[in-house]
């Protein structure tokens, strides 16, 4: 974990260091997220939302590394056995660092990384931080479309490459399988 800290640090620090242009924004939306790869539970959709703020780091003329910090609530409805339905609401402090090419002037694609950090988590009101991982680790795709030089809107899908649930007891293990956040992310961004 640590090796992919230092190592994002390394690529946004080269990324300032390189750039020709770099400007900044903010952006939010909507997420649709759930958890995916866990068969103890039907896992369905939770509507959420995300916020938060990025810099588009030009390196090429069709290039551009895009770091941000969002705040974004995950987490999935979950039906479980014997009418234990539930849902799980996990509030993340995500950093993803992405490569963002410019197809077009208006179009672009994106992909990259993700780290979040787990802010708090609740299932029926009550607290379930203990139940959950402090770290999570995301791969993200997305395409996005610039109304203007300033106003563009993106959609993007992040995918959990680590799991999510954090739980010690190995009575839980063949019930608990290794779930993961499953994101879907429509954003609205205004760069400065």
């Amino acid at each position: 974990m640590k090796k992919i800290i230092l190592a994002a640090i390394a690529v946004m620090a080269f990324s300032f260091a390189n750039a020709q242009e770099t400007r900044f924004g903010v952006k939010g939306g909507l997420n649709l997220t759930t958890f995916a790869g866990g068969n103890y539970w039907d896992a369905k959709s939770l509507v959420g939302f995300h916020v938060g703020g990025f810099a588009e780091i030009k390196i090429i003329e069709r290039l551009s590394i895009q770091p941000e910090v969002l705040f974004s609530t995950q987490g999935a409805k979950l039906e479980g056995p014997f009418d234990s339905d539930f849902d799980a609401k996990l509030n993340y402090i995500n950093i993803p660092v992405l490569a963002k090419f410019y197809v077009t002037k208006q179009f672009t694609v994106e992909a990259g990384p993700q780290l979040g950090f787990l802010v708090s988590a609740k299932q029926e009101g009550e607290d379930a931080k203990d139940f959950y991982k402090s770290v999570d680790l995301g791969f993200n795709f997305g395409v996005g479309y610039n109304f203007t030089e300033n106003v563009g809107v993106g959609l993007r899908y992040t995918v959990g490459l680590s799991n999510v649930g954090d739980y010690d007891s190995e009575d839980f293990d063949e019930y608990l399988d290794s779930p993961k956040n499953s994101v879907l992310a429509l954003s609205l961004a205004y760069k400065f």
